[in-house]
């Protein structure tokens, strides 16, 4: 096996990982949805956003990878806001 089919082996790995750990997230992100419907609040909350990235940007403490990781979160949070968006509309 040379480098490049050692390399993608392991991605294919993390994505399946990444997988199960997307599902968990959007089903933490569920009842965040449902809280948030039972409680009035807006989907939104900014501070919550900005607080979760400058966190995990220290925990990745990686300087070189911090745009890209940056670019990966704000895609995940816009998918669990869009999710959460379309629970409370289908609720209505």
């Amino acid at each position: 096996m040379n480098e490049l089919e050692q390399a993608r082996l392991i991605i294919n790995e993390v994505d399946k990982e990444m997988i199960e750990l997307f599902k968990k997230r959007m089903k933490a992100a569920k009842m965040v949805a449902h809280y948030k419907m039972e409680n009035n609040l807006p989907i939104l909350d900014s501070k919550r956003e900005e607080a979760l990235k400058s966190r995990n940007i220290e925990i990745l403490a990686d300087g070189e990878l911090e745009e890209y990781y940056l670019t990966f979160i704000e895609g995940m949070l816009k998918a669990s806001k869009d999710y959460q968006k379309y629970l409370v509309e289908s609720e209505k």
